[in-house]
Order: C-alpha cells, then sequence, then structure tokens
C-alpha cells in the first residue's frame, strides 16, 4: 500500500514539473496535481490499452514511435478528464508533454524502494 502511495507522490510531482517546463500545460496546486495523477492512472488502466490495439498498424509501420502520439492522446485526455486545474492544450503541448512525464517520472521513480513480496 505505501508503495502505491508513493507511486501515486511521485506521479503528481512529475506533472507538476512538466507543468513548469511545458507551455500550453497549467496546473493549479499540489492537490489538483494528485487529482490529476489519480485520473491519469485510470486512463493509463483503461483506455491506453484500447488505443494502443486500435492504432497497431500506425504503431508497427512507424516502429514505435506512434506510441509517442498515443501518450500525447492519453494526457490530453486527463486534461479534458480531470475535474481540477489541470489543463492541456494543442497538439504538441500532450506530445512534448508525455514525453517530459515519462523522463522525470523515470527519474523520480528511481527513489521509491522496490514493492517487498511478503509470505
Amino acid at each position: 500500500m505505501l508503495n502505491f502511495l508513493l507511486t501515486w507522490v511521485v506521479t503528481a510531482i512529475s506533472l507538476v514539473i512538466t507543468a513548469k517546463f511545458i507551455p500550453g500545460i497549467e496546473m493549479g496546486s499540489f492537490s489538483d496535481a494528485l487529482i490529476a495523477a489519480a485520473v491519469l492512472g485510470l486512463v493509463n488502466a483503461i483506455v491506453k490499452p484500447i488505443i494502443q490495439i486500435m492504432t497497431l498498424p500506425l504503431t508497427i509501420l512507424s516502429l514505435g514511435l506512434f506510441l509517442l502520439v498515443v501518450n500525447g492522446i492519453c494526457l490530453s485526455l486527463v486534461g479534458y478528464l480531470s475535474p481540477a486545474a489541470f489543463t492541456v492544450s494543442g497538439f504538441w503541448a500532450p506530445f512534448f508533454g508525455a514525453i517530459v512525464l515519462s523522463l522525470v517520472s523515470g527519474f523520480l521513480s528511481r527513489f521509491v524502494p522496490e514493492p517487498t513480496q511478503q509470505t
């Protein structure tokens, strides 16, 4: 449970950092980032696999580069579905925002300890 909460907070911090660097992505407070991180988790769990299956031919033809567009679509969807003050505008803002978000989240997740197996 602790690992889940730490991952949620790391994602929220990553969203805040992404909003600072990418014009077109606006973030209100940190509580808005926590809500947006929860919505991002739901979108990544439910919607993203469906979009990936539907765009599989494009992904294969582009040698996987179309997944960057899929990530941008998911980030735009989070901006649309978030009831908080998290907005994403345009096409290039979510595209580059998804890249920055994955890099920052990947870097920060190195500081989250691995979950231990309980027997």
